[in-house]
């Protein structure tokens, strides 16, 4: 079965009653955890960004005391399933600055936690490529913004 293209649907979804989007809506629900997550997040929390960036940080900071460190390994592929965690709740919001404080913080709070860990050279590079992808995200920002962020990353060690 093709896929529609986003504009198909956005033409169709204007042709339907409340009651017929509202039932959509809810099937597209059912079936993956992702749909479901964004969803609430367009409902409950979008309004509400401030909170819901501290709701993703105090996450990001429980997720990342929880690694076992004893094996260099599953340390590094516990980080990359934080950071993409991490990706998935910055996609929902879709708000660059968003993006930049939660990837700020996800360095800060993985340097703070597990500074043994910065010595791995794998973990250095995600890291780096984070941190990188911090400053691109902040060039496009207002310039009182990108002050602020960029202070806030020079904080960070790489």
């Amino acid at each position: 079965m093709k896929a529609a293209t986003a504009k198909q649907i956005r033409d169709e979804l204007k042709d339907r009653t409340e009651t017929e989007l509202r039932e959509i809506v809810l099937r597209l629900s059912r079936f993956k955890k992702e749909n479901k997550e964004l969803l609430s997040y367009l409902l409950f929390e979008a309004h509400h960004e401030e909170d819901y960036i501290q709701t993703i940080k105090s996450h990001i900071d429980e997720k990342l005391l929880e690694i076992n460190t004893s094996n260099g390994y599953y340390a590094k592929k516990a980080i990359r399933r934080i950071l993409k965690e991490t990706k998935k709740f910055i996609r929902y919001s879709g708000n660059k600055e968003t993006e930049v404080a939660i990837l700020i913080h996800f360095c800060k709070s993985l340097q703070e936690t597990h500074p043994k860990l910065m010595s791995n050279k794998i973990v250095r590079d995600i890291v780096k490529r984070q941190i990188v992808l911090i400053k691109v995200r902040i060039s496009t920002l207002h310039e009182d913004l990108q002050y602020d962020y960029q202070r806030e990353l020079n904080d960070v060690d790489y």
